[in-house]
């Protein structure tokens, strides 16, 4: 179901070996949003573990998984990384995936494609921006702005009464837009 890596398992082996007590791993998904999904993994001890809990073996010790989560996290793998942020755990989980992982795809991408490339970046040239489509997943539609519209003061007036009012009269089938960009890594904003 679950697997650990061999760093992530003697990261949890020596974490137990400071506490006293018999402990386990207790796994959750928090967030299960494509943006920036969530887990909590949290040492207690075994006896903390929530009745529907699912006990199993984590490879040298005890793994309790939240009973709404065991389902989403069939298959995930556990890492320990260490990078110039920090370090902590890291899930790798399939049934998850993050948007843009995968170029947009299907009849749906295509005509949103089109419109964004035909309406709506001619529209916002003159300001030095331009939109992409990141994803589409279940009829909602993730775009990311760049150049002058990556940090615009203006860009969400921009995407609400322009970008989402055109793409949603060219086609009713959208149900939600998502703007996914970093406006704070905006260097040249229009605003």
């Amino acid at each position: 179901m679950i697997t650990f890596t061999d760093q992530a398992r003697e990261r949890v082996l020596a974490f137990m070996e400071m506490e006293d007590g018999e402990l386990a791993v207790r796994i959750e998904v928090l967030d299960s949003s494509p943006l920036a999904p969530r887990y909590d993994l949290a040492l207690i001890e075994t006896s903390e573990g929530d009745d529907g809990d699912r006990r199993l073996d984590g490879g040298g010790f005890p793994l309790l998984v939240d009973a709404g989560s065991a389902e989403l996290l069939e298959g995930a793998t556990v890492d320990w990384v260490e990078t110039l942020q920090g370090s902590g755990f890291k899930v790798d989980n399939p049934n998850i995936k993050p948007i843009g992982e995968n170029a947009p795809q299907g009849p749906l991408a295509d005509r949103v494609k089109h419109v964004i490339e035909h309406q709506i970046n001619p529209s916002i040239a003159g300001h030095g921006g331009a939109v992409a489509l990141v994803d589409v997943r279940d009829e909602v539609v993730y775009l990311e702005m760049h150049g002058g519209c990556q940090g615009c003061g203006m860009a969400a007036v921009t995407l609400a009464q322009g970008i989402r009012r055109i793409l949603m009269e060219s086609l009713p089938e959208i149900r939600e837009i998502v703007d996914v960009t970093n406006h704070e890594a905006g260097a040249n904003p229009y605003y």
